[in-house]
């Protein structure tokens, strides 16, 4: 025991800091990042509050196709009094904070190298684009934190035969599919660890030792999809597949034209990680893939098959393609890269390799936590998380003045009517005003002309009534419409020839309107 102390001190003190960092850096974005809260997020935030607080709802998230279990762990860390937001960002910090952990042991079991598990977990915990994912309220941290524990296990178990591996591994695989769609990849691709039970090539022609490695998977898809098969006993489980579907092209499109959008997404891939990687990933990961092929070709297969399989697939049927939807095979790419140490052997180039990718991180780090409208973000992101209806400027400061009122009238019904039906508005301003029952949020659609009928009768009723509503949303003219200004929130300027700047503008803005009370005839 002393021995294995003394030989791996200095390694858990660097992991500790490692990990500290990475923690640092996430707490940081939610803490003082002014990034507002996203659609998803805050649809995901009112899932789990409606969850927690109607127990026959706890698979609500199948109506729209999206399986449960983030806001299952998320309706258990909800308190009153505690901004809900910072709750599901905190949640995504913890399983990046795993993920990161999950890395180094990942790597040290594939190279049997302290030096590269600690440059892996260092190149994770200050990557800006596990930074950025790690510190939003969505589901695609956890589900990365799943992949990278699945094949943990999974390595273990065929290296060692241990069936208790297996089963580990199973339940890491049922959480992923309990957590998003895409961990279907993860159980595609999980023979591949299979090699690892094979000695020389003429032994993967043994049919005794291919049987007794088959075994293994059987407890981890078992245990894996019996996790997934919970979700039908909910009421929605088909829609899972439905929703799918629109996101995706069919099969046969790879045989219609194979070049569109491949190329174009390709293109898009490698701009998210010259931007966001920052550009040093990509050059530690070319170091590291030509290490890894030369030197460790089993390791390397895997970590590129899991992720460049996934990248490549995404690029060919995806309809719908940004960042986050390659994010689970993000961790496998760093694990490759962390081998890129190995391709230096002095010290000095060693810690200018280092340098190299801690400086250019830590500058997009910065903007990301203290200036994120200045932050090189993909122009997907930017336009989602900042400039359009999907980002939610204004959305707590409206509830704080909508409490506010309250307390201060507390005998008076007030009605806020919100474009739309689904997701930022309404689900941004109801994730506030969860605990205050005298506050009713109304949808009442979008592209607004006239005065909508459910806000006219309630200020025709007597109750207070506001409005809230993106100025891209309001066709008519306030004042024609009986509103009065309460506040506006302007969003950063749209980047210029995307669509929503050729059709909305050069900016789009939060109002917070008082619907007037009708004139006297």
């Amino acid at each position: 025991m002393n021995k294995i102390t003394s030989n791996w001190k200095k390694t858990i003190l660097f992991l500790i800091l490692i990990l500290f960092a990475c923690a640092a850096l996430r707490f940081l974005r939610i803490g003082v990042g002014g990034q507002p809260v996203f659609t998803d997020e805050a649809i995901y935030i009112r899932w789990a509050q409606v969850m927690k607080a109607e127990p026959t709802l706890r698979f609500l998230p199948l109506s729209d196709g999206k399986q449960p279990l983030f806001m299952w762990v998320l309706m258990f860390l909800l308190r009153p009094g505690i901004d809900p937001l910072l709750i599901g960002r905190g949640l995504s910090v913890a399983t990046g904070f795993l993920s990161n952990l999950g890395i180094f042991i990942l790597s040290f079991i594939l190279f049997k190298s302290k030096k590269t598990a600690l440059f892996a977990s260092f190149i994770y915990a200050l990557m800006p684009m596990t930074n950025l994912f790690d510190s939003m309220a969505l589901v695609d941290s956890m589900l990365s934190m799943f992949g990278i524990w699945i094949f943990i296990f999974a390595t273990l178990a065929v290296r060692k035969y241990r069936f208790d591996f297996s089963m580990l591994s199973g339940f890491s695989l049922g959480g992923a599919l309990l957590t998003k769609s895409p961990a279907l990849f993860y159980s595609l691709l999980l023979p591949i660890t299979g090699i690892f039970g094979f000695g020389k090539i003429k032994s993967v022609f043994n049919l005794k030792k291919i049987i007794k490695i088959a075994a293994l998977f059987i407890p981890i898809y078992l245990i894996g999809y019996a996790m997934y098969n919970i979700l039908r006993l909910g009421p929605n489980f088909h829609l899972i597949a439905t929703r799918n579907s629109d996101y995706i092209f069919p099969l046969s499109h790879i045989l219609e034209n194979p070049a569109d959008p491949f190329f174009n997404h390709l293109r898009d891939v490698i701009n998210w990680f010259w931007l966001i990687g920052p550009w040093s990933f990509i050059f530690m990961f070319l170091l590291g893939t030509i290490y890894g092929v030369k030197n460790h070709f089993k390791e390397a297969f895997l970590l590129l098959a899991l992720s460049l399989i996934p990248i490549f697939t995404n690029s060919m049927y995806a309809k719908v393609f940004t960042v986050r939807y390659i994010l689970f095979s993000v961790p496998f790419l760093i694990i490759i890269s962390g081998l890129s140490i190995n391709m230096v052997k002095k010290i000095k180039l060693q810690l200018l390799l280092i340098g190299l990718f801690a400086v250019t991180s830590l500058y997009v780090d910065k903007k990301l936590i203290f200036n994120i409208e200045a932050s090189p973000l993909p122009k997907s992101e930017r336009t989602g998380y900042l400039e359009n209806w999907t980002a939610g400027y204004g959305i707590k400061e409206t509830a704080v003045y909508l409490i506010n009122y309250q307390k201060i009238h507390p005998d008076e019904k007030i009605i806020v009517g919100t474009e739309g039906y689904f997701g930022t508005l309404p689900d941004g301003l109801q994730m506030y005003l969860a605990d205050y029952p005298m506050i009713t949020i109304v949808g009442v659609g979008i592209d607004i002309v006239e005065l909508p009928s459910e806000l006219r009768e309630s200020r025709d009723f007597g109750s207070t009534t506001f409005f809230v509503i993106n100025s891209s949303r309001l066709l008519g003219k306030p004042e024609d419409l009986g509103l009065e200004l309460v506040a506006s929130y302007p969003k950063p300027l749209r980047t210029i020839g995307t669509h929503e700047q050729v059709r909305y503008g050069l900016q789009d803005t939060l109002y917070f309107f008082k619907v007037k009370k009708a004139s006297a005839k």
